[in-house]
């Protein structure tokens, strides 16, 4: 005995930086002592557990710095001290400090990334100077374009004679993508511009990165023409040339002046027309002229200091009902205000509100998943956490020494996480989708702030539970852990279990809420949109100038539909004014002869066609007849409705010969099936179609084609058709009708599919709990399973108890989970479309899947356990 305590003293010296007190040497002297002497009386030999019981001692180093704690060493070195020890005990357990940082990484990844995309669409200011002040005012008469803009009277009136703002701007919302032709080498190009009042910018806080102002000359009717570059148009299309403001762009046969440069931080697009690029701006003219157009403006207020949106929306209410008195002949102002940021993406709350609960409940289980996993390593760990104890070290320390193991694995997953969330913010922001703003998302400094929070909650959240429960084991049991038959604890086993159950009833949380957003997402894609985008492409075809009257414009855009209508694999070729799930505006739509009120006189949304449109457009005539090329100038002025505006003017009654006048009195010779025109979500509204050949008000024009080939080649016979006839006419901007369908849905699609992945990840990590907690419970009972099994109990018979203990752990998830969850749906029931909260569907569904993969989960372990030889289970130590 006296030579294995000088050999324990010799090993002690061996890891000594500086003189220990007498009484830690006679503790550890006799620790190693009893170790060795307690292998040697199980028949091990003296060299074997001199070895076993220095591979026990691997605390030994944190052991000697423990005590030196105890007499005052400063904190910081302490700390640093354990950092050495965790990262020391981490690698050796190197495949469990792998898989412990993965699962990390992927839920604080999660979580940055929905930071930064709730930063920005939410919290970050907008790229304006003072950007809480400014105040988006609409008009509140419908749901179309026409009924949520103002005449420019209206907004000279309230420029005139407001006291709650500095200044009122606007721009006409009414632009349509592509009006310009700009040509670049051979190929012309479409560009966008968007029509400003000359204060726009001031009013916004935005001041060119490069030039001026627009002047008033330029903002006056057919004055000098000006243009305002965005940043990436010059960037693109200019090489970024700091001496561009004052020269001269030819743009659609015309020469602007180019007044300035913005900065890179607005973006137009990005903020008022979502997925769309925006290149230019120009002045727009408050003149008589411009308000005879009736509603085409879209404002912005800047509040003056000290004035609140609630104090403006008084002033509005005031002020608009009396100018509506004072002014008949103008069109009626239904004043509406919010904070523009409220406007931009108060929409998106509710989502943003879901992702962020989804985040929350997926670090939830992150946390639930490593505290079983830190808790089983904690059983196996006993014998250090005792030796260590015995040695000296307080609970607190023993705690502090878990939880920084547990921050180290947390920091290393946040790094990975934080590189993943990059990653992500960058994909997303280079998605092609209608929500405002999410191009601008990224990792900023807050997010890094945020990322930093959470793995600092999360280190603590799965680690202080394992702290707690090893630093409360009783030395005793501790280092009896690695005995035969030892369990662990009954204490240790209920609670692995029940938070396998938490991490079930989380998991079934977030399966049943995605589940309720993938039906609703599934029900949008199944509404009749009155129209078939398949085999539809389409392409803007005004060329971008003047003509010298009706009938050669006419004559133009004939052409253009008779030559692609004759091309080879072209079925049919119309034209439009207005596609589906675009720019609406409505026109007055009364029936003749009938008398309304200002309340209750009708509109609907105009369509202004030729061509076989209907048929491209996949649109059936329900009664009476399409629109004909014979429908001229020369003809009798028809029109044809849809089933809504039929049932409104004319409830009971055929409309086939009834007369409306939208513009002037038209005959109604056809009504065709509704279509969704707004939005998918959206019924339809009171629809009309007028002849193309019987009015010249209109703007854009896009060919609408269906034909028999692939998107590509049918493409490329269209090119050809079209360049043949105008040389110039851009032809770069095909579409297809399914891609503008796809991308009306956009938002929705993309907040299902985070969800989705998010409820993937709850499964996945649940499933890995279930399997985790049923192999170690497997690995823990291999003796009684091995007598079972000597008493005859059958392999199946094995497996099914096992199965058994999984299904019990999942049932008791499942019950706190569809309660959770069926209180939770309700708060989803604003954001469901054809599905209600308590759908039973999808928490059939939910049941089912977690169910599967539980049982196949703990199906591994459970053959496992039936394999076991029983006698190998006998003799194990």
């Amino acid at each position: 005995m006296s030579a294995l305590r000088r050999f324990a003293a010799a090993v002690s010296a061996l890891f000594r930086r500086e003189s220990l007190d007498s009484d830690f040497n006679e503790e550890m002297d006799a620790h190693i002592a009893l170790a060795v002497d307690d292998k040697v009386r199980r028949g091990m030999t003296p060299e074997a557990a001199r070895k076993a019981a220095l591979a026990e001692l691997g605390g030994v180093t944190a052991s000697r710095e423990e005590h030196r704690d105890a007499r005052g060493l400063p904190f910081l070195e302490t700390l640093v001290q354990d950092i050495r020890y965790s990262l020391r005990a981490l690698r050796r357990d190197a495949g469990l400090a792998v898989f412990a940082t993965l699962i990390v990484s992927l839920g604080i990844g999660a979580g940055a990334t929905v930071f930064s995309v709730v930063h920005t669409l939410l919290l970050r200011e907008l790229p304006f100077a003072s950007a809480n002040d400014l105040v988006w005012i609409a008009n509140n008469n419908g749901e179309g374009l026409s009924d949520r803009t103002v005449q420019v009277s209206q907004l000279q009136e309230l420029q005139r004679s407001n006291h709650s703002f500095s200044g009122v701007a606007a721009y006409f919302a009414f632009y349509s993508i592509g009006d310009f032709r700009f040509s670049r080498g051979s190929e012309p190009e479409r560009l966008t511009a968007v029509p400003v009042t000359r204060n726009f910018f001031e009013v916004l806080g935005v001041n060119p990165q490069i030039g001026r102002q627009f002047t008033e000359a330029e903002a006056a009717f057919n004055g000098p023409l000006a243009v305002m570059l965005s940043h990436a148009f010059w960037k693109s299309h200019l090489g970024s040339d700091p001496a561009v403001a004052g020269r001269a762009i030819t743009l659609n046969d015309r020469t602007y002046t180019i007044a300035g440069v913005l900065p890179a931080s607005f973006d137009f697009g990005a903020i008022f027309a979502p997925s769309q690029r925006i290149d230019l701006f120009y002045p727009f003219p408050l003149v008589p002229e411009t308000s005879r157009w009736g509603n085409t403006l879209s404002m912005v207020g800047r509040l003056r200091p000290g004035v609140t949106v609630e104090a403006a929306r008084a002033e509005l209410a005031v002020h608009c009902p009396r100018v509506n008195r004072e002014h008949p002949e103008w069109n009626a102002f239904n004043p509406y205000a919010a904070p523009l940021r409220e406007h931009i993406s108060g929409k998106l709350r509710p989502a943003m509100y879901l992702l962020s609960g989804a985040v929350f409940l997926v670090m939830l289980i992150v946390c639930a998943n490593l505290s079983n996993l830190l808790l089983s390593r904690a059983t196996v760990r006993g014998k250090e956490i005792a030796i260590r104890a015995a040695l000296g070290a307080g609970r607190g320390r023993l705690i502090r020494q878990m939880l920084v193991e547990s921050m180290i694995l947390s920091s290393a997953g946040a790094l990975l996480g934080l590189l993943a969330a990059v990653a992500m913010t960058r994909f997303l922001a280079g998605l092609e989708t209608q929500m405002p703003l999410l191009s601008q998302v990224r990792v900023d400094w807050s997010a890094v702030g945020f990322t930093t929070l959470l793995a600092l909650a999360t280190g603590i959240g799965f680690g202080l539970l394992p702290a707690l429960r090893v630093s409360s084991m009783e030395l005793q049991s501790a280092m009896k852990s690695g005995e035969r038959g030892s369990s662990g604890g009954r204490e240790g086993g209920l609670l692995r279990s029940a938070l396998v159950s938490s991490e079930v009833a989380l998991a079934c949380l977030l399966l049943v809420g995605s589940g309720l957003m993938i039906r609703s997402f599934l029900r949008v894609l199944d509404v009749d949109l009155g129209f078939q985008p398949s085999s539809t492409i389409t392409i803007r075809i005004d060329p971008g100038r003047n003509f010298p009257d009706a009938a050669t414009r006419w004559a133009y855009f004939r052409d253009a539909i008779q030559r692609v209508n004759a091309a080879s694999g072209v079925d049919y070729a119309g034209i439009t004014d207005s596609l589906p799930l675009g720019t609406n505006r409505s026109w007055g739509a009364p029936a003749k002869g009938v008398v309304y009120t200002r309340e209750t006189f009708p509109d609907g949304f105009v369509r202004i066609i030729g061509g076989n449109y209907f048929q491209s457009m996949g649109i059936p005539v329900v009664k009476g007849r399409d629109l004909a090329m014979t429908d001229n100038a020369g003809s009798k002025n028809v029109i044809v409705i849809n089933e809504t505006l039929a049932r409104r003017l004319w409830p009971g009654e055929d409309p086939i010969g009834k007369v409306m006048r939208p513009d002037k009195d038209r005959e109604v010779v056809g009504v065709v099936r509704d279509v969704r025109h707004l939005a998918l979500e959206s019924g339809a509204g009171n629809e009309f179609y007028i002849p193309f050949w019987q009015t010249n008000d209109f703007g854009s024009v896009n060919l609408v084609i269906r034909g028999r080939l692939a998107q590509q080649d049918l493409e490329a016979v269209v090119r050809s058709e079209l360049r043949a006839m105008d040389p110039a006419l851009p032809l770069s901007a095909f579409r297809s009708l399914q891609d503008i369908v796809d991308r009306s849905v956009s938002p929705r699609k993309l907040i299902v599919t985070i969800l989705g992945g998010f409820a993937g990840m709850a499964l996945l990590l649940a499933s890995l709990g279930i399997y985790g907690v049923i192999s170690y419970s497997v690995t823990q009972r291999r003796k009684e399973l091995g007598i079972r099994m000597a008493l005859g109990a059958s392999g199946a018979a094995v497996r099914g108890a096992v199965l058994w203990q999984t299904l019990r752990l999942v049932l008791l998830g499942l019950a706190v989970g569809l309660t959770l969850a069926w209180a939770g749906a309700r708060a989803l029931s604003v954001m469901l479309f054809g599905v209600t909260s308590s759908d039973p569907v999808t928490f059939f569904a939910a049941v089912v899947l977690l169910l599967a993969v539980a049982l196949l989960a703990g199906f591994v372990p459970a053959r496992r356990a039936s394999m076991l030889n029983p006698l190998d289970s006998l003799r194990m130590e």
